[in-house]
């Protein structure tokens, strides 16, 4: 019974959602006009994918478009970033970002502007590339929310610096442009907002997590030693496929017994490889390991307690030192859990509800993916940021799953196909109204 009034309630609310978010706001009325514009940068952007550390040509698009809405464009920033500042008058600088790469998938939507492009990745392997996490609405939105804070400038006063952000899903794009001096050579921003499409929530609605929203990443590598020989002689040898398996079961405890049941915590291991032949006994095996976390103390826990372990086992089984473990931290793919600044992320909850209704506003759980957003707040100022959820998911497709329990495709996902109209006309009021608002000292 609990579970089915759930489900009603959460049917009524998205259908109401859907059909409340008209609060004829001038930013809606001014948007209008726009729409057929955005609609067609959305599907150039979304048939026309670059993967992380390739999008010369949509990094070229964004510039273009700023540099015709009078920003101060610069190019090739930490990679193929874009910076664009507009000065208007005296006021606070209020940075806005967004991400511009895809992945390496092939698209399976089945929709007729379905993206068929495709390159060749660093293995000389022909891949197919999609914005599969929505990073084309994303830039969508990003450009819509200048073009209404351009048109409408007589209503505040400050910096806008619009930031087109490259290599978001190997976590390196946030730290090659703050390498590059982005907030020393071009401007210190004082408030950050940023969105993510949501591929659980339906278009049209938007969700905030107050304080953590996404984790720290590390990506984690072990190789595990042993001594080959023949497998009808295994007393001969020292196994690394048991040591490895020994390593696995061993890392669940660390989460389970050494960390406290009140910090949240994740340690996959994703890919396991070794030996070549059913009667050969190989000299090493390989894992690969995804870590997640907030809390930064947590993660220097994982990874003491995987070293500590790993060596151990290691031992145990008569390995000389050595021959132990090697476990390899990735630091160059760290990335930080990223923190909604908790007073600006109740602002900004107020501003996009005195925009859209507070019935398209919800506060939202942390989730455990990871967004390299995070690393632009890690300065000694601490500058609050917030990024939010734009709710992506067909009204049909999101009621058809609290109806039937039918499962969504998921960010990543080659079947991921948000409602792009009502998603970027949606992210743009919410965003242009929160940086209004900012700008104005209203948050």
């Amino acid at each position: 019974m609990k579970s089915f009034l759930f489900s009603s309630l959460a049917l009524a609310l998205s259908t109401q959602a859907l059909t409340d978010n008209t609060s004829n706001s001038f930013i809606e009325k001014s948007l209008q006009n726009n729409l057929p514009e955005l609609e067609a940068l959305y599907l150039k952007l979304h048939q026309a994918p670059e993967l992380s550390y390739m999008e010369e040509e949509t990094g070229k698009v964004i510039a273009k478009k700023l540099s015709n809405l009078g920003f101060k464009v610069t190019k090739n920033v930490g990679g193929f970033g874009v910076v664009g500042l507009y000065k208007n008058g005296n006021g606070p600088t209020v940075m806005i970002r967004t991400d511009t790469d895809g992945l390496p998938i092939i698209e399976e939507t089945g929709k007729s502007y379905a993206s068929k492009a495709t390159t060749v990745d660093k293995n000389n392997n022909k891949v197919g590339i999609m914005h599969g996490c929505g990073h084309d609405i994303h830039m969508t939105s990003f450009i819509g929310t200048a073009q209404q804070l351009i048109e409408n400038k007589s209503q505040w006063q400050g910096t806008l610096m619009m930031v087109a952000q490259p290599a978001e899903e190997v976590g390196a794009g946030a730290k090659a442009m703050l390498k590059e001096g982005l907030f020393t050579k071009f401007a210190k921003p004082d408030h950050i907002l940023g969105l993510h499409v949501s591929a659980s929530v339906p278009a049209g609605k938007i969700a905030i997590a107050p304080g953590y929203a996404l984790a720290n990443v590390d990506s984690v590598d072990i190789t595990v030693k042993g001594k080959s020989g023949h497998g009808a002689y295994p007393h001969l040898t020292k196994d690394p496929v048991i040591l490895a398996s020994r390593i696995v079961m061993a890392l669940q405890t660390i989460n389970s017994r050494e960390i406290s049941p009140l910090k949240p915590s994740v340690i996959t291991v994703g890919s396991i490889h070794g030996g070549s032949k059913h009667n050969i006994i190989s000299n090493e095996v390989k894992l690969q390991l995804t870590l997640r976390s907030y809390d930064p103390k947590v993660r220097e826990q994982q990874i003491a307690a995987i070293k500590r372990i790993t060596h151990g086992i290691a031992i145990s089984a008569g390995l000389e030192d050595s021959m132990k473990p090697v476990v390899y931290v990735h630091e160059e793919e760290k990335i930080p859990s990223t923190y909604n600044d908790p007073t600006l992320a109740r602002k900004v909850q107020s501003s996009i509800e005195s925009e859209l209704g507070k019935v398209n506003v919800q506060k939202s759980e942390p989730v455990m993916a990871g967004e390299d957003f995070g690393l632009y707040t890690l300065t000694e100022d601490k500058i609050p940021s917030t990024i939010f959820w734009l709710g992506g998911v067909p009204a049909k497709d999101y009621n058809d799953s609290i109806k039937n329990g039918t499962s969504l495709p998921s960010l990543h996902s080659s079947k991921f196909a948000p409602d792009y109209p009502v998603a970027i006309k949606t992210g743009v009021r919410a965003m242009t109204a929160s940086a209004l608002d900012l700008f104005n000292g209203k948050l």
